[in-house]
């Protein structure tokens, strides 16, 4: 598949445009029987029903839900897609981090929305795997193979796959645990 193909499909995850497996299902619509992505509201309270499902269930959550209403069935949920309306509404950066590290979500983490190229990398570090991305500049440069390299952090993380600038030689900047 050419690199101009591979820019049409909907995803960017592992490093290169992917196709999406699951299907949205909204108020009111079918679900499907391969792997389903549903709000938030309707997730919850259709769980019990939704628990005898055979396939894969996702939750979207938009920014300002009570991500704290998700936590206790996220065992359940194998893909949480977090929205942006906005490049710059970071609510839902604040909710990845809540599900990554207090809530221990292991699933897949997709940012879906007004993502920009240059908040990607930040994105990674508080717990995305994957972006569904319509901001056309971005998806341009993804598809040129431009990521913005970020080589140190001075923010510790949880755990953080970049180098962080170590504790002790940094005394503005927060200490880690």
């Amino acid at each position: 598949m050419t690199e101009t193909a591979d820019a049409n499909l909907p995803l960017w995850r592992n490093g290169r445009f992917e196709a999406d497996e699951w299907t949205r299902a909204g108020e009111g619509e079918a679900v499907s029987e391969g792997p389903a992505l549903l709000p938030l509201v309707r997730f919850l309270a259709e769980r019990d029903a939704l628990a005898a499902r055979n396939a894969p269930i996702g939750v979207v959550v938009e920014p300002g839900e009570a991500i704290e209403e998700l936590a206790p069935h996220l065992d359940r949920v194998s893909l949480v897609v977090l929205t942006f309306p906005k490049y710059a509404d970071g609510r839902s950066m604040s909710s990845a981090r809540l599900l990554r590290q207090r809530y221990g979500y292991k699933g897949e983490l997709r940012a879906a929305g007004d993502v920009l190229i240059d908040q990607m990398p930040l994105m990674r570090r508080c717990g995305f795997d994957s972006f569904e991305v319509v901001n056309g500049p971005t998806r341009a440069q993804l598809a040129a193979g431009k990521w913005p390299d970020v080589p140190f952090y001075y923010q510790p993380t949880g755990a953080s796959q970049q180098v962080e600038i170590p504790a002790g030689t940094r005394p503005w900047a927060r200490r880690p645990g």
